[in-house]
């Protein structure tokens, strides 16, 4: 049966430590480099999706020939309608 040295035990404490600030010194080296990547990445594929949907979207719209009308500003918002009527409780003691 083998029995742990207190030397065995320093270096293993040792190589943790070092392993710990080895890999905190390579990711503040490398994390900007790879979030720069990701986020650069998500944003061309953001606007690939934009460009496609714009095109089908213009696409469909040239081929029927129609005229399509912005109503989002429209000056007469539509009427609510009115369900049921108003009625006034009065508290009764």
């Amino acid at each position: 049966m083998q029995t742990a040295s207190f030397t065995g035990f320093i270096r293993i404490v040792f190589y943790i430590l070092a392993f710990y600030y080895i890999f905190k010194f390579l990711a503040k080296l490398f994390l900007p480099l790879i979030v720069k990547k990701v986020v650069q990445k998500a944003g061309e594929n953001f606007q690939q999706q934009q460009q496609r949907s714009q095109s089908t979207s213009w696409g469909n719209t040239q081929s029927k020939d129609e005229v399509i009308y912005d109503t989002k500003n429209d000056k007469n918002p539509r009427e609510t309608k009115k369900v049921g009527e108003y009625v006034d409780y009065e508290e009764i003691d």
